[in-house]
């Protein structure tokens, strides 16, 4: 039995996109809603969905498939909005589902493995083997930077 006082614990969130399983610390998710109505930017990067209004703010929606260099949901498919803070700004990150919140173990953690392509790889920060495979944990600012 592993001790955790010696292995350094990650609270994720879970989340689907496309077939990969990807996880978010979960300090950085405020919370899930569901698809909403957006307000188009002109000229904005092609992984800014658009905008809304989220109780009184205005929320940035970022398309995670675009980021990670993935096809396009859809028509006829909505994402699910993860409300995360990245250097005190909310952002919505567009997933495809969220899933389980996780305990991942430091001793548990390994290198992103070559064979995940780069577009997602370089968003990556660590990866875990997990029962129904591999789970790769986001590098939040990566993933929501769009310069």
């Amino acid at each position: 039995m592993l001790s955790t006082t010696t292995s350094v614990e990650l609270h994720v969130c879970t989340l689907l996109v496309g077939d990969l399983l990807l996880g978010l610390p979960l300090e950085a998710v405020s919370e899930v809603v569901p698809a909403q109505v957006l307000t188009p930017v002109p000229l904005a990067d092609p992984a800014v969905l658009g905008l809304f209004n989220l109780r009184g703010r205005v929320v940035t929606a970022v398309d995670a498939r675009t980021r990670l260099g993935m096809p396009a949901r859809s028509e006829d498919e909505y994402g699910v909005h993860v409300i995360v803070t990245d250097r005190g700004e909310a952002t919505s990150l567009v997933v495809d589902r969220t899933s389980d919140v996780l305990t991942l173990l430091g001793a548990e953690r390994e290198a992103v493995p070559e064979t995940v392509p780069v577009s997602i790889r370089r968003l990556t920060t660590a990866a875990y083997q997990r029962p129904h495979g591999l789970l790769l944990v986001l590098d939040l600012t990566l993933t929501l930077s769009l310069a």
